[in-house]
């Protein structure tokens, strides 16, 4: 999300003014915004390690989280509003505080700013795909890598001591009927 929101910050002075947005940019304040790029790659980069933890739990076959718990369509929406509320709350803090940016809503919504409404609607849709994209692949990773069941009828009953205690061979999956597709032609 940090990501998305400078993304949509600097893709509004972008659409705006087109040549002349960094010179924007320099005028109203925003110079500030260069020394935060360290910072954006920590969270990418710590963004990417909880993935990277999450697709090792699915490796050995396990998963935390529902499979979907909100539609892409709420995702969308929830990442697009958080990104122009995260922009709203930016622009007035910048009116607030750096010499240059003009207050209130004009420093919001005025030249241009109304450009952060489409451009957070492009953002968060991309990040929607992103968030449900690795959610699939963590869950269809796992989904694949946990153990097959064994039906009932097909576990012995073990007695203490006896030969049946000895530990099953899992089947293959098409011995089990559980294959992904067909026989070949």
């Amino acid at each position: 999300m940090p990501a998305g929101a400078l993304a949509v910050h600097q893709l509004r002075y972008l659409l705006a003014f087109h040549g002349s947005a960094g010179i924007a940019l320099e005028r109203q304040g925003h110079s500030y915004l260069h020394s935060l790029a360290p910072w954006m790659m920590l969270s990418l980069a710590v963004g990417f390690g909880a993935f990277m933890r999450a697709f090792g739990r699915a490796l050995g076959g396990r998963c935390s989280l529902p499979r979907y718990a909100v539609s892409f369509s709420a995702l969308w929406l929830t990442c697009s509003v958080s990104l122009v509320a995260i922009y709203v709350a930016q622009e007035l803090l910048e009116g607030l505080l750096a010499s240059g940016h003009p207050p209130g809503l004009l420093g919001v919504f005025g030249s241009g700013g109304w450009w952060s409404i489409p451009a957070a609607l492009g953002i968060g849709l991309v990040l929607a795909a992103s968030f449900h994209g690795a959610q699939w692949v963590i869950h269809e990773v796992a989904r694949r890598r946990a153990a097959p069941l064994v039906p009932a009828a097909a576990r012995p009953t073990a007695r203490l001591g006896s030969a049946a205690t000895l530990p099953i061979p899992r089947l293959a999956p098409v011995a089990g009927g559980w294959s992904d597709r067909g026989p070949p032609r």
